[in-house]
This record gives C-alpha cells, sequence and structure tokens, in this order.
C-alpha cells in the first residue's frame, strides 16, 4: 500500500464517507478554496494507479469507488507512524499523549477496562 499525500488522505476521506462517487461529487464535498476540477481529476486518477480506487464507466462518465478500506490504511498508517517517531513502541507513544496532555482521566481509565478485558480473555 503506497503513501498518500495529505491531499490524498483529504480525497480518500471523502470517498470512504461516500463509498462510490464521481469526481463532482468529491468537489462538492471539499471545503474552500477548492482545487481546479481537472487538477482534482488528476488526483483521483493517481489514487486509482496507486490502488486506491477502482472506477466503472457510464459514458464518459466514470464512477469512481474504494479498494482499500479505510481501517486498513489507518492500521498501515498508525503502525508506520509508531515505526518511524516512536521506535516501534506503543509505551513511547503513550508516553508522549501523556505528557502531551493528549489523554484524560477517563481515557486512561478505559484503557485500563480494555487492558484487563484483554487479560482475563486471555485466561
Amino acid at each position: 500500500m503506497e503513501e498518500l499525500t495529505a491531499n490524498e488522505e483529504q480525497i480518500m476521506r471523502i470517498f470512504w464517507k461516500l463509498e462510490r462517487a464521481i469526481v463532482r461529487d468529491i468537489l462538492d464535498q471539499l471545503p474552500e478554496p477548492k482545487p481546479p476540477y481537472t487538477t482534482l481529476a488528476s488526483s483521483v486518477k493517481v489514487l486509482e494507479k496507486k490502488g486506491y480506487l477502482g472506477h466503472k464507466s457510464y459514458g464518459k462518465t466514470n464512477e469512481y469507488f474504494t479498494l482499500i478500506a479505510e481501517s486498513d490504511y489507518r492500521k498501515k498508517s498508525f503502525n508506520s507512524l509508531v515505526k518511524n517517531f516512536f521506535n516501534g513502541s506503543v509505551e513511547n507513544v503513550l508516553t508522549f499523549l501523556v505528557k502531551e496532555k493528549k489523554v484524560t482521566e477517563k481515557d486512561l481509565e478505559e484503557l485500563q477496562k480494555m487492558i484487563d478485558g484483554y487479560e482475563n480473555d486471555k485466561k
């Protein structure tokens, strides 16, 4: 699975929400300032080349659909982030989140419940 640029990720998030769309549908969902139609169409073609989208033709109109699930992309991206920025350590990720105050007390309690549940399932 090839890496996506920030622009490509933005487009894919719309496709994952809509599931099937023509370029005009994607353009309508993008925030201002919107790119030119031809620029967006080129980005969609690149996403197709990268294997993220497929299409079905209806005359001169192509309807695009996702080939890669958002959950699969999220998993790959997160694993890459952990590997590249946190030396492959989930502990380093959690430490970072706590230090940056991105984790609340409630989040920690929920995490502990998940860990406890996981440990109980293993028994």
